[in-house]
């Protein structure tokens, strides 16, 4: 059965669970044959304990266990189900009783034989002879007495009674000629029954594999199809060659039908961790083995699956790389196995491969299956004509080559179902089929947004199929909606919290300086590179709250490049700077870098100083050390550690840069958090922690990505194996043959001296050096600088040289028992090699009795995450398995996995969104092109011209250090209004406001209306004499929202705005025209619905606008910008009406109104956040001193307070 949601969007199909037909039929059957065999021998009566007896119907089973029903007795053996014991050892049949001894028969001798051993006792006076008794396990009926049966003379009874006493010997002859006798009569009583019984056996088993072998063959020819049947490897061929060619046509026709809807669809090739091969095998880019054996289904190859070639047994290996597969005992097709990579130009991105649980917004969890083609289940109009006439044609067809009326009766019936092949009489769609526990539904592949990948923090437990049906996953997301509320408010806090921190910016005019010093980099930067560089700028120079941002980037792709650049515009700005790392050899590595591009030995001549273990407050060097950071006399501070102690103190630090902050413990980042109060902060990282990640998807934490490699630089090949040594000798020896160098890697110490005598065994003579964390001061350091120099062929180390060794010539690296390392680690690790433009090769050995389900995760992911680039999915892989812990103090895992956690910062970001009301994308700065350089506030290297900046004049603000940080006071305010505070404190401090500052002020007053409302970017139309206000994140909404609060309702005269239509709801361009009131109802539609597009819209503006924005202070001229694509404010003939040096004042007159609302509105969505966060907290105090109290109050009652 189907139908349809109630969108008409995603097909639903129940899932019920049919039962085998075949099998049951087959059961019946057998059954049938084993009675049809038990009433020709028994006469039609039942056996107890038989295979029609109410007990044995109750435990059996269907097929395919029809063994168990087997008997397989032996002459003789019990077939009774009860538990009584007996001494019986044979099968006792009461079907035949004319001609054979019964059961009857032994009773009725048992009772003679019982009465007669009362005669005996009656008459023991006269005649007693006890030895001459039967005994009771005889039976009597079975011989005669004793002198019928033996010629032997007896003494009389006074003589007689020491007869057998006197001679036992010939009382147990006399014994064992009885139970001769005895086993004689029986046997010949009961051989015919034991004949018949075992004839009965046989022949039921006969029946029963005869059955069993056609129920095997049946099912074989089911499961294996068109392949069960092929007799040579040319059949399989062929009908592999027919497979590839119809799948490749289908493929095909997906991904074309994904582009028709706006998606782009890629097929992924299946990734099988158990083909790999060996290392020198294969070519792709990785490879992995855990040396496990697959899970075999519950009918396994071995049980008649594999083809009848003797070439070609052995279930999945039957088949060719690229044919179809034997997969739990399914014949499985390639294209069946492939996963896919479907997303849009918008942003969003969804890579699943069959099996994997995603996350469905409207119907829950489910699992992914595959993906199908279906016909469309709701046309558009245009599509629906298309058809109507496509049909006609074909009827009109038909009818002119004669064909009879019932033959177009069955085509006019095919129209819209499967049999209907026709394209366009028929429209197909490309379909995401998802498994849940009571239905499947299918999700057209443009809706594949509405699916994300269930991730939760813990990856080894396997998640909950939802229902379709009932209202289970829509209080869970009611559940979920209101934590996410709470979160919101909590993060808008945070956000209202960062803005009240201050301090003085950098200036710009440094800026020439910088760009001095980045000349000296030898490299030409990518193009994420020079993202990274503008953000951190924007961070440092064009904002007051304190720059706390992430650069997260692959090793070796250039973040300590954007560290150094930031380094260098701190110290000149006259502001101290400090570069810490994890380990010594990294904190060496740095400061050898700084001192070669910054030091005293260079133009620049800054101050470095290198702080490390063993340089203690109570060292003489250590003190000395920190006496001159004290006192300012050192620039740079490179360090460990050792930066964190509590002795250490600094006399105007003013950046703090972290390398590898994942490195650090709990401990390490409260003291930081100490240290970096209103400290500029910049943390560089190829793996953030879960927390960390999270903190940036979420908005809490500034993130920049570096993706882009080096030029010439290869992936590095990855092998994920069990431990062997012939595989280590083959990796060494591939290395040294082409003149390189290894690294051979272990978890602890104590293993070292192990996998020294092991190269030592394997290859004499091979010279190796050791580095590790408990070797003497600079021990470790130096036995890597002799290693880089190329004296020696291995370095044998532990994690000490996860970071900081950058070694070109080395392409190896062999990491031994990698299953005890965490992923962040080892992908450190892998990226010591491949710094060059050499293949460079990574060896993960591991333990199959140590491999537990989080590690194998662990090591998968390095397999499958080997592209170029892939640190920033490496740290979302280990969010997926360890989970994103607490953010901002507020435990949210435990919801996050019940939605999944792509759903669930989906939702956060809604609710923020929703709290925020106004969701203006932040400008840091704006570029104000207009001729002559009005109203810019950027500085100019070229001039010195104060009147075209933001400069103070000297005469003003006599004291240079306090003009500087006036200066960055008013260039970087808030808002108009906090301007005039500012110029208000002047006139108090200073006197009156000369005239050649006002015109300056002039345009800190536009640059700070500019930035409330978004725009990025002012300009000139040369053709027009327009003025251009380029505002990416401006919406309909938005300004909808701005002219409300406006008098009348309107907004300024003079000011218009352009929306083009992909902003719209219509198919054209949209123009407000200022002082004319809009209707709201057009561009506000608040009760936007879960599953509306309009959210998915929201986000991927966000995303979209703040790509332009970033790249805005690099535009030169207009005409670079086609500005058509953009929304946009327009001041229509401001270049040729308006005189040159008025056109600020004409500027700030129409944009003054919106700035203004905008500015309130925002800090009221702030406070009410805070309050909101204040009273929750209260709440939650108040009810821990609740909790307390009435503690407190049990005890005292006697209590034990729980």
């Amino acid at each position: 059965m189907s139908s349809n949601d109630n969108d008409g969007e995603d097909e639903i199909y129940d899932d019920d669970d049919d039962d085998d037909d075949d099998d049951e039929q087959l059961n019946s059957d057998i059954t049938s044959a084993v009675d049809a065999v038990a009433d020709d021998q028994d006469g039609g009566e039942d056996i107890n304990g038989g295979l029609d007896s109410p007990q044995a119907t109750e435990n059996s089973i269907p097929p395919p266990p029809i063994n168990q029903l087997e008997t397989n007795l032996p002459n003789g053996a019990d077939t009774d189900d009860d538990d009584d014991d007996d001494d019986d050892d044979y099968d006792v049949d009461d079907s035949n009783t004319n001609n054979k001894a019964s059961w009857g028969d032994l009773e009725a001798l048992e009772e003679e034989r019982l009465a007669k051993l009362e005669e005996e006792e009656a008459s023991a006076a006269k005649v007693l002879h006890p030895k001459f008794t039967a005994p009771s396990n005889l039976y009597t009926g079975v011989y005669d007495s004793p002198q019928t049966n033996d010629n032997t003379s007896y003494p009389d009874d006074d003589e007689g009674k020491d007869y057998f006493r006197n001679d036992p010997k010939k009382e147990v002859e006399l014994a064992q000629k009885r139970d001769a006798l005895q086993n004689a009569k029986l046997n010949e009583m009961f051989s015919e029954e034991d004949e018949s019984n075992a004839a009965r056996q046989a022949k039921i088993q006969q029946l029963m594999a005869e059955d069993d072998a056609k129920w095997q063959e049946e099912r074989r020819k089911r499961l294996l199809g068109k392949y069960a049947t092929v007799e040579s490897w040319e059949e399989v061929e062929k009908l592999q060659k027919e497979d590839r060619e119809k799948e490749m046509k289908e493929i095909d026709m997906k991904v074309n039908l994904a582009k028709e809807a706006g998606v782009t669809l890629t097929m992924l090739e299946p990734t099988d961790g158990a083909a790999t091969g060996g290392i020198d095998g294969g070519s792709s880019d990785s490879k992995v083995d855990f040396g496990r054996t697959k899970s075999s289904s519950w009918f396994g190859p071995e049980e008649g699956l594999a083809l009848d070639l003797p070439e070609v047994k052995g279930g999945d290996d039957a088949m060719r790389e690229d044919g179809p597969r034997v997969v739990n005992g399914h014949i499985t097709s390639r294209e069946q196995l492939m996963g896919i990579s479907v997303g849009s130009a918008g942003g969003w991105s969804l890579e699943v491969f069959p099996g994997d649980f995603v996350v469905h917004r409207k119907y829950g969890i489910g699992r992914y299956e595959r993906t199908v083609l279906n016909p469309k289940g709701k046309l558009t109009p245009e599509e629906k004509e298309a058809a109507e006439e496509r049909r006609k044609e074909i009827i009109n067809d038909l009818m002119k080559d004669g064909k009879q009326l019932e033959e177009i009766q069955r085509v006019v019936e095919s129209f819209g179902t499967a049999a209907d092949t026709d394209p366009i009489s028929n429209p197909l769609t490309t379909l995401l089929e998802i498994a849940y526990s009571d239905a499947v539904v299918h999700v057209p592949i443009e809706r594949a947004y509405r699916l994300s990948r269930y991730r939760a923090g813990d990856a080894a437990v396997k998640p909950k199929l939802s229902r379709v049906k009932g209202e289970a996953w829509a209080k869970a997301k009611r559940k979920v909606e209101a934590n996410t509320v709470q979160m919101a408010e909590d993060v808008l806090a945070l956000y209202a919290t960062r803005e009240t921190l201050n301090r003085p910016p950098f200036d710009p005019s440094a800026e020439g300086m910088v760009k001095v010093f980045s000349k000296s980099f030898p490299f030409e930067p990518t193009p994420d590179q020079k993202k990274c560089f503008e953000d951190v700028e924007n961070d440092m120079v064009w904002r007051s709250r304190p720059m706390d941002r992430l650069i997260c980037g692959d090793v070796g792709f250039g973040k300590t490049e954007v560290a150094l650049r930031a380094l260098f515009r701190a110290v000149a700005n006259g502001r101290q700077a400090a570069l810490l790392a994890p380990t010594g050899v990294l904190a060496a590595q740095h400061f050898k870098q700084v001192v070669r591009r910054m030091g005293e030995e260079t133009e620049h001549k800054f101050n470095i100083a290198l702080l490390r273990g063993g340089m203690g407050k109570n060292t003489k060097k250590g003190r000395e050390l920190r006496a001159s950071i004290a006192a300012g006399d050192v620039d740079i501070i490179v360090g460990t550690h050792a930066l964190l102690s509590n002795g250490m103190s600094f006399k105007d630090l003013g950046l703090l840069c972290i390398d590898e902050e994942q490195r650090f413990g709990v401990n390490q980042k409260e003291r930081l958090k100490l240290i970096c109060n209103c400290v500029d902060v910049l943390t560089l990282s190829a793996t953030p922690i879960p927390r960390t990640l999270q903190m940036s998807l979420s908005g809490i934490r500034d993130t920049s990505t570096i993706r882009s490699p080096p030029p010439m630089r290869k992936p590095t090949i990855s092998y994920v194996q069990e431990y062997e040594e012939s595989l280590i000798k083959s990796a060494v020896e591939k290395e040294l043959a082409r003149g390189g160098q290894c690294y051979y890697v272990v978890p602890r110490i104590s293993q070292l001296q192990d996998a020294s005598d092991l190269l030592q065994r394997l290859f004499p003579g091979l010279r190796v050096i050791q580095a590790h964390g408990r070797m003497s001061r600079g021990a470790a350091e130096e036995n890597v600088a002799a290693f880089a120099e190329g004296g020696y062929d291995v370095l044998l180390a532990t994690t000490v040289i996860e970071n900081g060794v950058d070694i070109p010539r080395v392409n190896t690296i062999i990491i031994q028992n990698a299953q005890a390392f965490g992923m962040s680690t080892l992908y450190q690790l892998r990226g010591r090699v491949g710094r060059s433009d050499l293949q460079a090769y990574a060896y993960f050995f591991h333990k199959n009795d140590a491999i537990t389900e989080q590690s194998a995760q662990r090591l998968q992911a390095m397999a499958d995450l080997h592209e170029l680039g892939s640190g920033f999915d490496v740290a979302n892989r280990d969010l997926e398995i360890r989970g994103a812990g607490s953010l901002l103090g507020t435990e949210q895992s435990g919801m996050a996995a019940k939605v999944g956690f792509d759903l669930y910062m989906r939702m956060l970001k809604k609710s923020i969104r929703q709290l925020r009301g106004l969701d203006l994308p932040v400008v840091p700065r704006s570029n104000v092109i207009l001729p002559g350089g009005e109203g810019s506030i950027e500085w100019d290297a070229a001039s010195d011209d104060a009147s075209a900046s933001y400069l103070i004049p000297d005469s003003y603000i006599q004291d240079a250090k306090e003009r500087s940080k006036q200066e960055g006071v008013a260039r970087l305010a808030e808002s108009t209004a906090r301007l005039v505070e500012i110029t208000n404190e002047w006139k108090e401090k200073y006197g009156g406001i000369p005239s050649e500052l006002q015109n300056n002020l002039k345009a800190l007053h536009l640059n700070s209306c500019l930035r409330q409302l978004g725009i990025d970017i002012v300009g000139l139309d040369e053709s027009t004499g327009d003025c251009i206000l380029r505002s990416p994140g401006l919406r309909p909404r938005h300004w909808a929202m701005i002219c409300s609060q406006l008098p009348r309702g309107a907004p300024p005269r003079g000011l218009d705005v352009i929306f083009p239509a992909r902003f719209t709801f219509s198919t054209e361009d949209k123009e407000i025209s200022g002082g004319k009131k809009i209707d709201l109802d057009e561009f506000i539609n608040p009760n936007y619905a879960d599953d509306d597009e309009e959210w998915d819209a929201l986000d991927e503006e966000e995303v979209e606008a703040m790509k332009e924005i970033s790249s805005a202070s690099t535009i030169k001229n207009m005409q670079d910008v086609e500005i058509q694509n953009y929304p946009r404010f327009v001041v229509k003939k401001l270049g040729t009406s308006v005189e040159e040096g008025s056109r600020v004042d004409a500027l700030l007159k129409v944009l003054l109104p919106p700035s203004k609302v905008v500015f309130k509105k925002q800090e009221k969505d702030k406070e009410k956040a805070k309050l909101a966060a204040e009273l929750r907290d209260k709440r939650e105090a108040i009810a821990r001193q609740k909790k307390e109290q009435e503690k407190l109050n049990s005890r005292r009652l006697g209590g034990f307070g729980y």
